[in-house]
């Protein structure tokens, strides 16, 4: 059990430090894959210091967790909103058409 605790808190902190790696690129947008990058390696990490009682790492981990949530709940609320209005658009154009 303490081999796969330590794995997941070694994974959870590589998956944090290459999001904010990929947010420093600037060839390509990965925005929406580093917060869900964020969220998973804030569990992993959060998972880890339960299990060593390292309290103040937890809330610091569970907090970032909620921040990637909320991202990725604007951005797919963003997304299916533009998604909408593009299909509502198509069919005015259709009907005009």
């Amino acid at each position: 059990m303490k081999l796969w605790v330590d794995i997941s808190g070694w994974l959870g902190s590589f998956m944090v430090v290459l999001s904010y790696a990929l947010t420093l690129s600037k060839g390509r947008d990965f925005s929406a894959f580093c917060s869900y990058l964020n969220l998973t390696g804030a569990i992993l990490i959060a998972i880890n210091c339960l299990f060593y009682m390292v309290l103040p790492s937890f809330v610091t981990n569970v907090i970032w967790s909620s921040i990637a949530l909320v991202s990725i709940y604007r951005a797919n609320k963003h997304f299916f909103k533009r998604k909408k209005k593009a299909n509502r658009y198509k069919k005015v154009t259709k009907k005009l058409i």
